[in-house]
């Protein structure tokens, strides 16, 4: 299994439909794909007709009483979405007093990583959703996952966040002892406007060897997809925004290949 966490300090960057449009495509060449929304706002949950408000069990329950490592509950937890091969691991409000609820108690980093170990064999992809503040549940996406994808908007004030989510990245990766790979993607560019052009311009000049080449642009597909609970592929496969993520998953793609054949020469 691959676990790429989707994941910026700054809200309203394209976290949820990075994760939407990304899942879509993987399942368009008949990957396995798990969706996970590790955010109390329950976006991505939300996404698929779920209420966040009423399901019965989700992502919390996942953290008390060992449930992250009772496969059959696992199972119980995870929903179908609107497309064959793609389910989601749904979010629900509690979710915001999670942080209050474990505070002091052991091994509440890697209560993701422990579910996903029930799940290796099930899926081939595992997508992170991660909320917009440094706490147990972003600790969990960094620790589970082996690369990170930063949506970053293509304007000023994103840089800001930008630079939280790098630095928290080096302090995870320190604690940790490992390296993350990551991968920072400018969103929501609109070349008509200087203000994203210039953002562009220095989001490359600031983290030359981490940007993504290209950019996902302003496409109201995304917000029609959105609308009728479908994967952006499945609306319109040809679309702006479609076709930018289709290339961004080749060099994600090719990026983990390197990866592999690196370790394989070790």
């Amino acid at each position: 299994m691959r676990i790429w966490s989707i994941a910026n300090q700054k809200g309203g960057v394209g976290k949820t439909t990075s994760v939407v449009s990304l899942g879509g495509l993987l399942a368009e060449r008949g990957a396995r794909v798990l969706l996970i929304d590790l955010d109390p706002h329950g976006s991505l949950t939300s996404y698929f007709r779920y209420d966040p408000d009423s399901l019965e069990t989700s992502l919390y329950d996942l953290f008390f009483n060992q449930r992250c490592k009772d496969i059959d509950y696992i199972k119980k937890v995870v929903k179908p979405t609107s497309r064959k091969g793609v389910d989601l691991l749904p979010a629900t409000t509690a979710l915001a007093t999670l942080e209050r609820q474990v505070s002091g108690q052991d091994g509440m980093g890697l209560v993701l990583a422990k579910t996903l170990a029930q799940l290796w064999d099930d899926y081939d992809y595992a997508l992170l959703d991660t909320p917009p503040i440094l706490g147990v549940l972003l600790v969990n996406a960094l620790a589970a996952c082996q690369r990170l994808v930063i949506p970053t908007q293509t304007e000023h004030l994103a840089l800001k966040g930008l630079e939280r989510m790098v630095h928290t990245l080096k302090m995870v990766m320190t604690s940790q002892n490992r390296q993350l790979p990551y991968t920072i993607v400018p969103t929501l560019f609109d070349r008509r406007t200087q203000a994203s052009v210039i953002t562009l311009k220095e989001m490359r000049e600031l983290y030359p060897e981490h940007v993504w080449q290209e950019a996902i642009p302003i496409d109201t597909k995304f917000r029609d997809a959105s609308h009728d609970g479908l994967f952006p592929n499945e609306l319109d496969s040809l679309s702006r925004g479609v076709r930018a993520y289709r290339h961004l998953l080749a060099v994600l793609d090719q990026a983990e290949e390197v990866k592999h054949e690196r370790r394989s020469a070790q």
